[in-house]
């Protein structure tokens, strides 16, 4: 059976993503930097090398019958990085890519916003490359915030909501949409098995109407607990001159920030709520976890882990 061919197969979204394929009961083949155990277990095909590897990228998608792309980074210690990864490394997979072969690029919501961040304009940026090819279909999907049980990246907002409260530099008119990580993983799985026609776009979400507001994220999550969760709105002028000292310490430490004036605006953009694709058969699949379950059941796996 031909494998789907898989890079960044061990973050967050790739490892679910991983699952979803081998529970399907199709082969998987997955570029890795350095050995993964839990892929090798199970019984994932392990490419040693990364984007920068031509050689790796050739033997990652020879005879694959679809290839996902879930690498890139979404924090950088500058926007040479950004492009480095997200951008010079879907060309060099392109290039790899055998004629005919289907392409999921997973992108990002940010990059409807390239002038945002520079992390948004190398999304922007490679999704064009990707839907520029002419030799294979491909499909780009752009995720909102993707979240559920194993991820690192919201764990603080799910830290502060299960202490009583929830901060937030956004404007109170600012909507978002939310992906639960499983049904991500399933419209992607989908996506390589049955690709969509070429050149599409979609935006996932669970289809909340309108999407999410943090005043409802605040509600839901007191719901769930049973007791209030206090939403604390902070004045994004005055986190500003934080994040850009943020950046400074970084740069002499030669590390990510943890804050960064371009993260901010991001967190501070007022519509980050997904479009309707028009596509009912594909909207279908994206609508089964909706937040109120996801975060009760993201809490339980933290906690479990003794995360929370």
């Amino acid at each position: 059976m031909p494998p789907v061919a898989v890079t960044g197969a061990s973050g967050f979204v790739g490892r679910r993503l991983v699952e979803t394929l081998v529970a399907r009961g199709l082969a998987v083949r997955a570029l890795a930097r350095r050995p993964d155990a839990q892929l090798a277990s199970a019984g994932v095909e392990l490419v040693p090398g990364g984007l920068g590897d031509p050689g790796a990228l050739r033997s990652l998608v020879v005879g694959a019958r679809a290839v996902i792309h879930c690498a890139g980074v979404v924090a950088a210690a500058d926007p040479a990085e950004f492009r480095r990864v997200n951008v010079d490394g879907t060309a060099a997979l392109l290039a790899a890519l055998p004629a005919g072969t289907p392409l999921v690029q997973v992108s990002s919501l940010s990059a409807r916003e390239p002038r945002l961040s520079a992390y948004a304009a190398s999304k922007q940026a490679s999704e064009a490359l990707a839907l520029a090819r002419r030799d294979g279909p491909v499909a780009v999907v752009r995720p909102p915030a993707v979240y559920g049980p194993g991820d690192r990246a919201t764990l603080p907002l799910f830290q502060q909501m299960a202490r009583g409260f929830l901060l937030t530099p956004a404007p109170a008119s600012a909507r978002f949409s939310l992906v639960y990580v499983a049904d991500l993983a399933a419209l992607l799985a989908d996506l390589a098995v049955a690709p969509p026609p070429s050149g599409i776009v979609l935006e996932p979400s669970d289809r909340r109407p309108g999407g999410y507001g943090w005043q409802d994220l605040a509600t839901i999550a007191g719901e769930a607990q049973g007791r209030p969760v206090r939403l604390v709105r902070l004045p994004a002028g005055a986190l500003r001159p934080v994040a850009w000292a943020a950046e400074t310490a970084a740069v002499w430490r030669g590390k990510v920030p943890m804050l960064s004036r371009d993260k901010l605006r991001e967190l501070c953009h007022a519509d980050w709520v997904c479009r309707d694709d028009g596509d009912e058969a594909l909207a279908a699949t994206r609508a089964s976890v909706q937040f109120r379950e996801g975060f009760a059941e993201t809490v339980a796996w933290y906690r479990r882990r003794g995360w929370l």
